[in-house]
């Protein structure tokens, strides 16, 4: 479908969610499914944003595919900041309450529960988060 690279800066996410946003309406997603993605593109975007370079600059490819039969919307964000796979940190314990519950980790979270699949990978000094939605006309 498409392909954007911007930098990693705070000034990006809207143009970001915009983007895949047009994207998945050009794909006829359903707007629960496309408010979902949303949630974990702003989320993961964001955290390389934060994380990923280390205050320094540096960009964000972002590819967007979908496929029929099961219709699925694929985005692979692409960065060469610090090696950091964040599906090896450890699940928070919503049971817990905010004070009591380490800061971090909520997003990732909210990110695996929200989509299908998540795939990290690192290869050619980049790391690949892969994230994956099944989509159908209920949404």
């Amino acid at each position: 479908m498409g392909i954007i690279t911007v930098s990693a800066s705070p000034d990006n996410v809207e143009k970001v969610t915009n983007y895949i946003n047009e994207q998945l309406e050009n794909a006829m997603c359903p707007m629960k499914a496309q408010m979902q993605i949303g949630v974990a593109v702003e989320e993961i975007f964001v955290n390389i944003v934060n994380y990923a370079y280390g205050g320094k600059t540096g960009e964000v490819e972002i590819f967007i595919d979908t496929e029929e039969s099961p219709k699925t919307v694929t985005i692979v964000f692409k960065d060469s900041g610090i090696q950091y796979n964040p599906l090896e940190k450890e699940d928070p314990d919503i049971a817990l309450s905010s004070d009591e519950r380490p800061i971090g980790g909520l997003g990732i979270f909210m990110v695996k529960k929200l989509m299908d699949d998540v795939i990290y990978r690192y290869e050619d000094g980049k790391n690949i988060l892969e994230i994956r939605k099944l989509i159908n006309a209920k949404g």
